[in-house]
């Protein structure tokens, strides 16, 4: 039985091989895209992040806006005006009057305007923090949908080759169920292992067209094939490798966290300026012109009626303090002060949350090491596992049940590793997201991992 059996079985491994090297050859194709490009492609086209951007550009000309408080105002005016009156014995008086100045205000003093301005000023490092989230953001999101394609298409690579060898496998056995070596239990549950075989492939394929249509929503780009991962993998060490530096660092640098530090002294501002109300608020304002009267009248009579062009100038300083304003300054700083202290809950509430990601991260990054560790040396042992079992099969001491199972162990052993390599890798982008230490320096080095 041994020496009809070795032949097939060597053609078949063989032909196991062939169809995982071409699997792994086309998605490694010369048209093939890095992580860097397809970042830098979603750099341009996604709107969550171009809207982010967009409104971050914004607040710079808002922020000028109210700036424009601590500075003077000028404006320019002038006007002409016609007038006709009629008197009793008939005679008619026509006077026209053509003016044109200059006026300017300039606050001396109003502590609200400059609370005002320094809310804006704040208010511009809040949408700089939202532009860094959306930022970080699309860096997890591409990543993520980026490995999701890689992962899928490991599986349908694997699920090819189990079919391939689950079909060589099936002409075996019915090949020895001719020829009286094996019985029909060895043919059925080779069919059966087919059958499920051809229902996961296609699958596989759906689920490797639905990954692709994440990754092209992001980045704009038809017909993407991810490079993979260069072998042998070597992953980075995520470094520091105890938590306290990770938490810490987050408290500090997480664009959220900042973000929520931000809106509580923008709300400190604003029960201050709400005081403000109440208090003093100095002025001064200026105005030159020019006026020119012209009438019907000639001579003496002209003259005595001030026919002609008159300058005028003017300066002068205004001192306002309310004295009543029927409880509307008491109650907006009561409402301030509420709003104040929903901004520190809301950035304990964002800092609670932070740390709980941070620590999740952290435990996801050591967990998935271990678990790539552990599948590493799995796959190594079902590849073993799968050469005993064939040696036992060609000898008669297994069954091809046996090497069904052993040949279907390895190539879901292969596709957890690979799934659980793709997922430490946006796991620690993950963790440095929450720490608030995601840059785009770090797509760099992840696509330095990658088939060049």
């Amino acid at each position: 039985m041994s020496d009809h059996r070795a032949p097939v079985l060597r053609q078949r491994y063989s032909r196991l091989a062939a169809a995982i090297a071409m699997g792994v050859f086309a998605s490694a194709g010369a048209q093939a895209q890095s992580l860097q490009e397809l970042y830098d492609a979603a750099r341009a086209y996604d709107a969550t992040f171009l809207s982010a951007r967009a409104l971050a550009e914004s607040a710079e000309y808002r922020a000028a806006q109210v700036g424009a408080l601590a500075k003077p105002t000028v404006g320019l005016g002038g006007g002409s005006t016609l007038a006709r009156s009629e008197a009793p014995s008939g005679n008619g008086l026509t006077t026209v009057t053509t003016t044109a100045g200059v006026k300017g205000s300039y606050s001396l003093y109003n502590r609200g305007n400059a609370l005002s301005i320094e809310q804006s000023l704040r208010s511009l490092d809040v949408a700089k923090a939202d532009l860094e989230t959306a930022e970080q953001d699309l860096i997890v999101r591409v990543a993520q949908a980026y490995f999701d394609v890689l992962a899928a298409q490991d599986v349908l690579n694997s699920t090819r080759a189990n079919k391939t060898g689950i079909a060589e496998q099936l002409a075996s056995a019915k090949r020895n169920f001719e020829v009286g070596t094996s019985t029909i239990t060895d043919t059925r549950e080779a069919q059966a292992r087919y059958d499920r075989s051809v229902a996961q492939e296609i699958a596989a394929e759906n689920d490797l067209r639905v990954k692709r249509v994440a990754l092209e929503q992001i980045v704009g780009r038809p017909s993407l094939e991810p490079k993979p991962l260069a072998q042998p993998v070597a992953l980075p060490a995520v470094l520091p490798l105890t938590l306290d530096p990770w938490v810490a660092q987050a408290d500090e640098q997480n664009p959220s966290v900042r973000k929520a530090r931000l809106g509580l002294q923008v709300a400190q501002l604003e029960t201050k300026k709400a005081r403000a109300a109440d208090g003093v608020t100095v002025d001064m304002s200026g105005s030159v012109g020019l006026s020119n009267l012209h009438t019907s009248l000639n001579g003496a009579a002209a003259a005595a009626a001030g026919s002609g062009t008159s300058k005028s100038a003017s300066i002068g300083v205004s001192i306002n303090y309310p004295l009543y304003t029927g409880g509307a300054v008491q109650n907006r700083v009561l409402e301030a002060m509420k709003l104040e202290e929903k901004s520190r809950n809301d950035l304990e509430y964002v800092r609670r949350l932070v740390n709980e990601n941070t620590r999740r991260g952290f435990l996801g990054v050591q967990s998935l090491t271990a678990q790539v560790k552990a599948l590493e040396a799995a796959e190594a042992s079902s590849k073993l596992a799968l050469e005993s079992t064939q040696v036992g099969y060609r000898v008669g001491v297994r069954v091809n049940l046996d090497v069904l199972n052993a040949q279907t162990l390895l190539y879901t052993t292969q596709s957890d590793l690979a799934k659980a390599r793709y997922d430490t890798l946006v796991t620690s982008l993950r963790l440095r997201q929450a720490a608030g230490q995601l840059r785009p320096e770090d797509v760099t080095a992840i696509n330095q991992l990658l088939v060049k």
